[in-house]
């Protein structure tokens, strides 16, 4: 029985670590961007006749690439792909599951560390169940945010967003290449707690109870190529569909 007390120990110190491990990794928020196909396919060189605001990606505020061992499996989620192919396209490439595959390798394998999303079925639906709830391209439209040739003052905007959702929204903007007088509207993010309860997207949220959390607390997620946070004072182009 006297051989058993370092096994033990061992084992216990093998599993404290691995928690303390996960821990440091655990997000706290949840990121649901949203991307104007237009505008993305003008700065990315592809083609796109999308009408609607469609999924970028479900990001965690926390780590990235967190399991490369965890392969996407397109059948885990077959009954979920007649809506991805709608609501979260490959831009690129349409018929394509590698869009899917490469936000599965990098976010949902982080995000998967929450049991609400420890499953390729379970991230992706929930991604989908929140794009619909929150169903952003049908408010704008209530609105009269709409494409069009005219500007929208950025303040406009964004106070849409905020007295619909009562949060604060992260709005990213492209600069033209033609005009330096406006900017390009490309990219929204709607923010969630750990409860996916919506928060303000700036919104810092306590580590009390995530000690140690070091350089990997560091928000890692992807933007759009060429997008930045939109200048306030600057109009916003909200480019028609060509």
């Amino acid at each position: 029985m006297r051989l058993c007390y370092p096994l033990l120990i061992c084992l216990v110190l093998t599993m404290s670590s691995s928690f303390i491990i996960s821990s440091k990794h655990m997000w706290t928020k949840m990121i649901l961007t949203h991307h104007w196909p237009t505008t993305f396919c003008s700065m990315e060189h592809c083609q796109s006749n999308i009408s609607q605001w469609t999924l970028h990606g479900f990001w965690p505020d926390g780590g990235a690439f967190c399991n490369s061992s965890w392969h996407f499996n397109s059948s885990e989620i077959e009954d979920l792909l007649p809506d991805m192919k709608t609501s979260w396209p490959d831009l690129f490439d349409p018929l394509s599951n590698e869009f899917w595959k490469y936000e599965w390798k990098k976010h949902g394998t982080c995000a998967a560390k929450a049991i609400s999303l420890n499953s390729q079925h379970k991230y992706f639906s929930k991604a989908l169940n929140l794009y619909h709830t929150l169903d952003l391209d049908s408010i704008l439209k209530k609105f009269s945010i709409t494409p069009s040739p005219q500007y929208y003052n950025f303040s406009y905007i964004e106070g849409v967003i905020e007295n619909f959702y009562h949060v604060k929204p992260k709005i990213q903007c492209g600069q033209s290449t033609k005009n330096d007088s406006f900017q390009v509207l490309g990219q929204i993010e709607l923010c969630f707690n750990s409860s996916f309860a919506l928060m303000d997207c700036e919104k810092q949220v306590s580590t009390e109870s995530v000690p140690d959390r070091g350089w990997d607390y560091t928000m890692n997620v992807d933007k759009g190529s060429g997008l930045s946070m939109c200048n306030p004072d600057v109009p916003v182009y909200y480019p028609p569909v060509e």
